[in-house]
């Protein structure tokens, strides 16, 4: 092996197995003679090593045998960058969260009542109650319309740093226009579909058009608006849930017949 790569990448000549492969089939059945071997050997060896070539290649030889005989040296794992990422935007948000204004935190999850306290009585009670879900898109209409016309609030002051102007006021009245079409529709999981966009678009809105608001209230947007829209759909599910039930059993009451 040694001889080929010395021949491949370093052009050295072929000395040392056209001078030695033979005298080793021959000496290797006279033990007697395995001195004079040795001294062959190292006498070629010396006369190959004056060329700047071989150098080179004992160098790289070595190279190799360290490579191929060194010991495997095992790292201690270090968390990945996407992972410590991660849990920093989640301490960050967490103690943003924290350093809100109380009434701020406090109203805001009170306002969180409604939405939470629809699906979670029929789920208890294992009934899907109409009126209640009514209510629920009713208050999600106003709710969303409030966050739209917080942007009015916003830029209409002097020295607020956005602009009355069209981008900012008719953005503003695109989820108020969504939460009265959501009222229109006699189901209510069409309506709780409208609202889960109307409340994505309001989100939108507030923590990626309008980087000036503090980072406290964009935390709490986005902590409120999940809260929402995962209420919204547990209602419609508990419906769609409640209509297959009451299909089963018009069947079984049909089959009974």
């Amino acid at each position: 092996m040694f001889p080929l790569i010395q021949r491949c990448c370093f052009r050295t000549p072929f000395k040392l197995q056209k001078s030695t492969s033979p005298r080793l089939l021959l000496y290797g059945k006279n033990k007697t003679t395995w001195s004079s071997l040795c001294l062959r050997l190292q006498r070629d060896v010396c006369l190959l090593s004056r060329s700047p070539s071989l150098n080179l290649a004992s160098v790289y030889a070595t190279k190799l045998q360290a490579f191929h005989t060194s010991l495997p040296f095992f790292k201690k794992k270090t968390p990945k960058e996407s992972e410590t990422k991660h849990v920093g935007i989640l301490q960050q948000s967490m103690k943003s969260l924290q350093d809100s204004p109380k009434p701020a935190l406090y109203l805001s999850l009170a306002g969180l009542i409604p939405f939470v306290s629809a699906p979670l009585t029929m789920a208890i009670q294992g009934t899907y109650y109409p009126e209640l879900a009514f209510a629920q898109i009713t208050y999600g209409a106003v709710t969303v319309s409030f966050l739209g016309g917080m942007r009015w609030g916003y830029a209409l002051p002097e020295d607020s740093p956005a602009k009355p102007d069209w981008l900012n006021l008719a953005n503003s009245t695109v989820p108020p226009l969504l939460a009265w079409q959501a009222l229109l529709f006699k189901d209510i999981t069409h309506g709780a579909i409208m609202l889960v966009i109307a409340l994505g678009i309001a989100l939108h809105y507030d923590v990626s058009l309008l980087p000036d608001y503090p980072r406290w209230f964009k935390v709490l947007r986005v902590v409120g608006t999940v809260l929402m829209v995962l209420s919204l759909l547990a209602t419609a599910t508990l419906k769609t849930i409640s209509e297959e039930q009451l299909r089963s059993s018009r069947n079984k009451w049909q089959n009974t017949k």
